[in-house]
């Protein structure tokens, strides 16, 4: 069954797409040339399905002037490859203990797999992705973690951003993997909202962008109504201090603060099971999630 056309000719489903490119207008206006570093994981990840839609959202950003920056991770993917190769996962105080077997492995998924498969799903799209990891051109140079016990997983102690700025400038989008390396070529895992946070900084972004499997940041985490669209860093930190951001939500939080700190405009925790959340956050007026600025005069 089709919309039945009015007098005028226009149908109402056409009527609204209309509607929602002049919405969109402005936004495409205010952050064509800006960088926007999205951080992709979760369900979005996984599933087949959203995982398209992600990847035609960047492909849209770039195609109208955004210029996106991917980093991700692929904890799932390692774990199968793990179980393949008959490696039982371990986790200490939330992180993968990470052997040189495993530190192995985990090169191998990133890089080699995710890494590629995110790249080609993208051209195909109508994207330009290049795949990188932190290695090249000595982009991140990583640390071992404070916390003992973990092994060959890293924090980012400095990141040289040329290379990616200078695929950015050339029409590119950078899709980077959460691997990187000491100044001994010592490999290391390292979080990849982590570097997604250090990098929007170093790269001066616009916005960084975190795709989760939560609506966002929320009052009461079993209730999706407390959600909190927008808070700036004292309340932030205060929520953590609290106890009302805990768990895994805590080092995402932090991220988004640091960032911030550091110079990035605004900072978004997003569900990315919703389809194309990117497009619905970056180019709608309600948005969607937890939105993350420096003080509150940014609102």
């Amino acid at each position: 069954m089709t919309d039945a056309a009015p007098e005028n000719g226009v149908r109402e489903s056409d009527a609204t797409r209309v509607q929602i490119l002049s919405e969109a207008l402005p936004y495409i206006q205010k952050f064509r040339g800006r960088t926007v570093v999205v951080k992709y994981g979760g369900a979005a990840m996984k599933d087949s399905l959203l995982k398209s839609k992600v990847v035609r959202d960047i492909a849209f950003m770039a195609s109208v002037g955004i210029r996106p920056v991917v980093v991700h991770g692929g904890g799932p993917e390692i774990n199968t490859w793990l179980d393949k190769l008959g490696i039982e996962p371990q986790f200490k105080n939330g992180l993968r203990v990470t052997n040189a077997a495993t530190m192995d492995v985990v090169e191998m998924v990133l890089v080699g797999r995710v890494n590629k498969e995110l790249v080609a799903l993208l051209n195909q799209a109508g994207g330009a992705a290049v795949g990188l990891c932190g290695k090249d051109g000595s982009l991140i140079t990583a640390r071992p973690h404070d916390n003992d016990g973990v092994g060959f997983v890293g924090d980012v102690t400095h990141v040289k951003p040329g290379i990616v700025k200078d695929l950015v400038a050339a029409g590119y989008i950078p899709v980077i993997s959460s691997v990187a390396a000491d100044e001994t070529g010592q490999a290391y895992n390292i979080n990849a909202d982590t570097v997604a946070g250090e990098l929007a900084a170093s790269l001066n972004a616009e916005k960084l962008i975190l795709l989760t499997d939560t609506p966002g940041i929320l009052k009461d985490p079993q209730d999706p109504s407390t959600l909190i669209d927008k808070l700036d860093i004292q309340t932030a930190r205060l929520l953590i201090d609290q106890g009302v951001v805990g768990g895994g939500m805590i080092p995402k939080v932090s991220c988004c603060v640091r960032s911030l700190a550091q110079g990035v405009g605004a900072a978004h925790i997003l569900d990315g099971r919703v389809p194309h959340a990117l497009l619905l956050e970056i180019f709608t007026d309600l948005g969607i999630g937890s939105m993350l600025v420096a003080s509150k005069t940014s609102f």
